[in-house]
């Protein structure tokens, strides 16, 4: 898969998991014992792919040569609620996102091209790492306790 319809489906993805943790909290004001089982299970999984989107777009910043602003801005639209969609079509109209890897056809300078090179270069492993990744960075979330409490 390249760039932009990765970018495209882990921005959805999250935007959606959003609306699953928003109704969530919303359904607490109707029934508070299903409400509050929503939101540990939509929570959890708006966590996941939170990170999930974060590595993603680490990758492609890096991969596209995003300058820092871009990268951070990116990243930063995974916080208010469905801002990875708008950002995802803020990309797309300003042509940000490729349809080619472009590590995989440029050699790699320094260590951290070197790594997503290796990740684009190796989907199967790169899927493997990413899931570690994600579950590792869940775990630490887990350890440190809820945004709220």
């Amino acid at each position: 898969m390249t760039p932009r319809p990765l970018f495209r489906r882990v921005a959805i993805a999250e935007a959606v998991t959003w609306a699953l943790l928003l109704s969530s909290m919303a359904l607490r004001t109707v029934n508070h014992d299903l409400g509050e089982r929503a939101v540990s299970v939509f929570g959890m999984v708006h966590g996941v792919v939170f990170i999930a989107f974060c590595l993603v777009t680490a990758l492609i910043w890096v991969d596209q040569r995003w300058p820092a602003g871009r990268g951070v801005l990116a990243l930063a639209s995974a916080v208010p609620p469905f801002a990875t969609v708008l950002f995802d079509w803020h990309a797309e109209r300003r042509g940000l996102l490729a349809d080619a890897w472009r590590l995989r056809d440029e050699p790699a300078s320094g260590s951290v091209e070197r790594l997503a090179a290796w990740l684009i270069g190796n989907p199967a492993k790169a899927a493997v790492t990413g899931a570690v990744a994600v579950a590792l960075l869940t775990a630490a979330a887990l350890a440190v306790g809820p945004p709220a409490g």
